[in-house]
């Protein structure tokens, strides 16, 4: 991968997982003066909670981990994304499959899981329906120091 590499992180409402993932990633860009080199963003694969910040659970996690989390808006991802991002990575199978069906396929293969970066591929756990915020920030914790190092040695 040559040049600037796009990321857009996406879980289902956008408020709490692939938000976590778009300021770690941001976070860890930053560390390793990968920052110029990328952008990073996240997208919700429903219309749930479109307009909304992130969840206040998720927000407090990120900050306990001194991770900035800046005031945001959920958005929706749309069929354009697949053309503006080199990367579109989901959270959980359902998420790939919504990715999928919003982008009309992934004729270049640029869908993946967060997980497919670590040695145990799988779902990012859901807090949302667990409550369990230190489960979901080792994954996606995990899953973005994988994400960096495959950068890192593709970039």
């Amino acid at each position: 991968m040559e040049g600037k590499i796009k990321i857009l992180f996406t879980c289902h409402g956008n408020i709490c997982r692939s938000p976590m993932a778009e300021y770690v990633m941001k976070d860890m860009a930053r560390s390793n003066g990968m920052w110029r080199r990328m952008e990073i963003a996240s997208a919700a694969s429903s219309t749930e909670e479109i307009g909304c910040d992130v969840y206040p659970p998720a927000r407090r996690k990120l900050l306990e981990h001194g991770v900035d989390c800046p005031r945001r808006s959920a958005r929706q991802m749309v069929r354009a994304d697949y053309a503006q991002y080199d990367m579109l990575i989901g959270m959980d199978q359902q998420n790939l499959r919504n990715m999928r069906r919003i982008c009309g396929g992934d004729a270049e293969g640029k869908i993946s899981l967060l997980m497919d970066y670590t040695a145990r591929p799988g779902n990012v756990a859901d807090p949302w329906y667990t409550g369990d915020f230190d489960a979901t920030w080792r994954d996606v914790f995990e899953g973005c120091t994988g994400l960096m190092e495959y950068l890192q040695e593709n970039m």
